[in-house]
This record gives structure tokens, sequence and C-alpha cells, in this order.
């Protein structure tokens, strides 16, 4: 096989995956058939390369495998992913997802700078519509829609189980939902609690996260420790950089013990 030919210059037109192998390899016969099948399911996406280790050995060593399987993504004649060992194939599709080149991340990405206006969150809702196949735009656009409209942005994390890469902010996004869903039981941190809601629903985010962490010193446990989950997603969907969140994380975490 011409290395060069076969893999550095056909990165420059698409993505190759190389699976340096061995045919004494238990793993490698393991894994072989795998990433051979997602090969061919997703021939549109990427290109496939077996490289045996025995018939090519300084290519091998030029790309430092010390053990396989061993499966490199090259683009543009460069490495920029790689995975050791016989994967399943979740984890397999994982990686590649997160890691194949694709024009509409990049799309998505510029996207992203734009949403906080009003026609820049059309642009993402539509981007969304059009690529349901990506969780991370779906997600992003839950977390500008969970204060204002938060059963759509429930609905667009209802895919996203725990194990997910998204999970946290899935999770985020549902229970900052269920805390504007909330009634008061009656109980002086259920109306604390109410007054937060009301107080973030009317635009003023410091007053109600003073009274969030109010409602985690007065009951840790209250509704299934919603306000610790709550204040948990709040800090982590506006951001450490944010001031709210570097003004009262410590408080909260204070009021925690």
């Amino acid at each position: 096989m011409d290395f060069n030919t076969a893999v550095l210059e056909r990165s420059y037109e698409r993505p190759v995956v190389v699976d340096f192998w061995a045919p004494w390899c238990g793993p490698c016969r393991v894994l072989g058939p795998t990433i051979e099948k997602l090969a061919e399911e997703q021939s549109d996406k990427w290109d496939l390369v077996k490289l045996n280790t025995e018939e090519d050995p300084m290519i091998a060593q030029e790309y430092q495998i010390r053990s396989i399987p061993n499966v490199k993504l090259f683009y543009e004649g460069e490495v920029i992913a790689e995975f050791a060992g016989a994967q399943p194939r979740s984890v397999i599709e994982k990686w590649l997802l997160e890691h194949l080149p694709d024009d509409r991340k990049q799309n998505f990405e510029s996207l992203l700078e734009e949403a906080s206006e009003p026609e820049g969150l059309a642009k993402l809702e539509a981007f969304v519509a059009e690529n349901p196949d990506l969780p991370a735009a779906a997600v992003s656009l839950a977390k500008h829609l969970v204060f204002t409209e938060p059963e759509r942005a429930v609905d667009l994390v209802a895919t996203i189980k725990l194990g997910d890469e998204f999970a946290d902010t899935a999770e985020d996004v549902r229970s900052i939902a269920e805390f504007l869903h909330y009634e008061s039981d009656g109980s002086p941190a259920g109306e604390v609690l109410a007054g937060a809601q009301a107080s973030l629903l009317q635009g003023e985010g410091e007053t109600a996260i003073q009274q969030i962490i109010q409602a985690v010193t007065l009951d840790k446990t209250l509704a299934k420790d919603l306000p610790r989950r709550t204040a948990i997603g709040l800090f982590r969907i506006l951001g450490n950089a944010h001031p709210l969140t570097k003004n009262y994380r410590w408080r909260f975490d204070m009021a925690l013990y």
C-alpha cells in the first residue's frame, strides 16, 4: 500500500480512518469487523484504511504505534484524533461523531455567537430543525429556550440520557424547567423557592439566586433537592465567567454544608 497516496493525500479530499492491526492480535480481530461495518455504513463520510503493522513496520514506528489495535483519524495530512483497544460500536460511533470534520459543526459554532439576539436565535432554531442528528445544537438551543419555553427546552433534550456527552447540561435544563413549574408546598423553604421563581421570571436573576440559596439553607431535601439542582443548573448554564456565578457560587457551596 502507498500510505502517502491512500492516507495523507486522500485526507485532503475526505477524512481517512486508519486501523493499525496485525493478524496475530486478538483484539484486532474483534475491532476489525465493527469498524469495517461502520465504514461501509458511513462510506459517504470517510474512508477506512487497514494497515498491517507486520507488513508496514516503518509506518507504524513513524506514528508511534506501541500497542494494537490503534485507530487514527487523518485529515488534511494530520492525525486529528485516535483511540486504542477494541472499543464497542457505540463508543466508536461517538468518537466519529465528535471528531469527524463537519461543515455543519463550523456553521453551528458561528450561529452560537449570534444566538443571544432574536434573529440569531431564529437561525439556530432553523439549524436544529435541519440537523436533528447534532445533539450539541439541540442542547445549545435548549439552554437558550429554557427560561422562556421550558417545555420545549425539555423536549429538545429528551433523547439525551445518563452517560451521554451532554447528559449534565440536559439535566440542568430539566432541573430549571422543573423549577419554573414549581408550586410551593407551603413550607418556609417552599415559599422562598416560589419567590425565587417569580424573581427569575421577572428578570431579577440576582434576587432569584439569593432566594434559591436561602431555600437550600432552609431545606436541602425540598422537592427532591430542587433548590440545589436549580442552583447548579443556573451556574453551569451561566458559565464560570458570569458575574452571578463568581459572586454566588461560593455562597451556594457554603449553604450546602
